[in-house]
């Protein structure tokens, strides 16, 4: 009876309500049973799209392994990034070639997968700014202090408006300043760039305040975008191009400064090729034409010392340069003297004479250091600690040049001392002023000559040095410097190491100065009929030597 009185409307409706709830239970184990997993999966193989051959596929698995993020997400997409992450040819299996053997990517075990079933996972243009986006995404949360600092200026230099989350996201993680500031830079770029979510105009012109401050190439680029976008407000725009106006202006002070550091570098190189010619020229009124030559065996002998010092004790490399700096004075000096003994002292007072000779001689080196070492060029290895550069401003300073600028310093008070403060010194002075006098007090002007030339000679042995960490070490070395050095001994004033100083300063930056406006052949040219023209008016120069000698 029971049975029975459900029957009818009530009947029907209960047995729909029952079919209902077997429906809505239904559809949730079918979401249990697949829905779930599935998603499980997903997070568990976000990899997996890596061990397909589909760049496309593989760039959105960088993205997915970067939001998602996890121990194991930097270590496979430096892997990826360097080659050395492989795939299975079947399967989603991923493995990492290390020093050491394999590991599973996922996991970070050690494997021992079949080489010979593995292949590279492929790599595009795509993939590789994806892979770069997604490291430096990963190291702002989780990197050092260095590559949270380098990925942000990556942001800042990709200015991509997609990276606004994961740069807010790091600004509110950060208490470093440094990193903060690049930050924020890198937020203000993106906000004006093409595609930013759209802001208020108080924030756009924030973001252009914050752009001209940090000033740069890539600030200016960012900048001039903005000033055209007609996605932005016209404040912000008029704001963005009077940025750009004033950026414009600093990055030319910045170019000028940059000039006068190349200048100056090539200066102290000049400095160093003239010091000791304005020695031998000075003292002994010989024109030289083989002191670059002397230049040229002081690099050689650079690369020698250097394939010695790494055959004996290869540890000691690094410092094989501060090794070559004595032995490349001891062997031009002695070259030197043997120079001025066995053909010099013939031809005293012919100054022509003289000069063919030691042409002469110029070539005979050439020749000689060719037969020995061939004629191409060998490669002197710049040292560790003076490769690199850093900022001053907007200023890039190179440490090798840098280093050459201090070495030509030092090398100039170092003969100074000589000249001042020592007995061969006076005699040099006695001989330069009135070689007649000096003899007639005693002084052996013969053995002066020979030890003047000599260090003159070891000085251009040390020009080599330095010369051979910023050019090609070549049997032709010397030929690119014998001018400007005889221009600038003229230029400065005979013998006088303040005018050589003043005159390689001098021509090393005003040459630097000319280039950006007539032309680097155009230039030199210029600077030397301003050269011809002054030295018309001053013929002893800019620092003349006083003396009896000199003057009568």
């Amino acid at each position: 009876m029971a049975e029975f009185a459900m029957s009818g409307p009530a009947a029907l409706s209960g047995r729909k309500m029952r079919n209902g709830v077997r429906g809505i239970f239904a559809a949730v184990l079918l979401s249990l049973l697949f829905i779930q997993p599935h998603n499980a999966r997903a997070d568990e193989d976000v990899f997996a799209g890596l061990a397909t051959t589909q760049f496309n596929t593989i760039a959105s698995s960088v993205d997915q392994i970067a939001q998602q993020g996890g121990p194991r997400a930097l270590p496979v997409l430096r892997a990826l990034a360097d080659r050395k992450l492989f795939a299975a040819r079947e399967g989603d299996g991923l493995f990492i070639r290390t020093d050491s053997g394999w590991e599973d990517a996922r996991s970070g075990a050690s494997a021992t997968p079949d080489e010979e079933t593995l292949r590279p996972v492929r790599v595009n243009n795509r993939v590789r700014l994806a892979v770069a986006a997604a490291e430096a995404e990963l190291e702002l949360v989780s990197g050092t202090p260095a590559e949270r600092q380098a990925s942000a200026m990556l942001f800042y230099q990709r200015h991509d408006p997609a990276m606004l989350p994961a740069i807010d996201k790091a600004l509110s993680k950060t208490d470093d300043a440094t990193l903060k500031n690049t930050l924020q830079d890198a937020r203000a770029a993106a906000l004006l760039s093409p595609g930013a979510p759209a802001s208020d105009a108080q924030v756009q012109q924030q973001a252009v305040a914050k752009l001209k401050a940090a000033g740069g190439l890539d600030a200016r680029g960012v900048l001039a975008q903005a000033s055209t976008s007609e996605a932005l407000d016209p404040a912000t725009r008029k704001a963005a191009e009077a940025a750009v106006s004033s950026i414009d202006f600093k990055l030319k002070l910045w170019g000028f400064g940059q000039d006068a550091f190349y200048g100056l570098s090539l200066g102290s190189v000049l400095l160093l090729a003239a010091m000791g010619l304005a020695i031998t020229f000075g003292v002994m009124g010989v024109i030289n034409m083989a002191h670059g030559e002397l230049m040229m065996i002081g690099a050689y002998t650079t690369w020698l010392t250097q394939k010695a010092v790494l055959s004996v004790a290869p540890a000691l490399g690094s410092f094989s340069l501060v090794l070559a700096i004595p032995a490349a004075f001891l062997v031009c000096g002695a070259l030197g003297i043997v120079i001025e003994r066995g053909l010099i002292r013939f031809l005293y007072g012919r100054p022509l004479e003289t000069l063919l000779a030691t042409w002469g001689l110029s070539l005979i080196l050439q020749q000689v250091i060719r037969s020995l070492f061939g004629p191409t060029n060998v490669a002197v290895t710049t040292p560790p600690w003076l490769s690199g550069s850093f900022h001053l401003g907007g200023i890039e300073v190179t440490i090798d040049r840098l280093a050459i600028m201090i070495f030509a310093v030092v090398v100039m008070a170092g003969l100074m001392l000589v000249l001042r403060r020592t007995p061969l010194g006076l005699e040099m002075r006695a001989v330069t002023q009135n070689r007649r006098m000096a003899a007639l007090m005693g002084i052996r002007t013969a053995r002066v000559d020979a030890l003047t030339f000599g260090l003159g000679s070891g000085i251009a042995g040390l020009a080599g040095v330095a010369v051979s960490q910023i050019d090609n070490v070549s049997p032709n070395l010397g030929q690119s410097y014998i001018i400007d050095s005889f221009l600038v001994v003229v230029f400065g004033g005979v013998g006088n190491l303040w005018g050589t100083l003043a005159a390689a300063a001098t021509l090393g930056v005003g040459g630097k100065a000319l280039e950006p406006l007539v032309g680097a052949v155009s230039g030199k040219i210029l600077l030397l009929v301003l050269v011809i023209l002054y030295i018309q008016r001053h013929p002893r120069g800019m620092f003349p030597l006083r003396g009896r000698g000199v003057e009568s």
